[in-house]
């Protein structure tokens, strides 16, 4: 459920610290022989960014699919196309699949979807930045 809140700046600049933390652990290349915890590493910091956005617009997602409705909350932008918009979900149900099922994420996932990801990234921290 997302729920109306007062806009949370200092909370989104904290985040912020802690997904910078996440990329360079995703730039040092130590997670590259280990696709699933990298896989992972690129859900969290698109999770973690989208939910700054909802921050910043005056929303927080709560209950049992907080972070589903925090990446549908995306769709709201027209930076992101429908593509990227089911690579974050496709992202999201194979790290819930890993985490709570014990799955693995194939490297190949990586291999085919990197450069999006990081696009996606790129997409999203923009729009922060217009906003903070």
């Amino acid at each position: 459920m997302i729920i109306k809140i007062r806009p949370d700046k200092e909370r989104v600049k904290s985040m912020l610290r802690l997904i910078e933390n996440r990329e360079e652990i995703i730039a040092s290349g130590t997670l590259g022989r280990f696709p699933t915890f990298l896989a992972e590493s690129y859900y969290e910091v698109i999770k973690e960014l989208a939910i700054c956005i909802l921050l910043l617009d005056g929303f927080k997602s709560i209950g049992e699919n907080a972070h589903k409705e925090a990446l549908e909350y995306l769709q709201k932008y027209k930076e992101f196309s429908e593509d990227e918009l089911f690579l974050m979900n496709d992202l999201r149900i194979r790290r819930n699949k890993s985490s709570y099922e014990g799955k693995m994420i194939d490297e190949s996932f990586i291999e085919n979807h990197e450069m999006k990801l990081k696009m996606i990234i790129k997409k999203l921290k923009r729009i922060l930045n217009d906003k903070l």
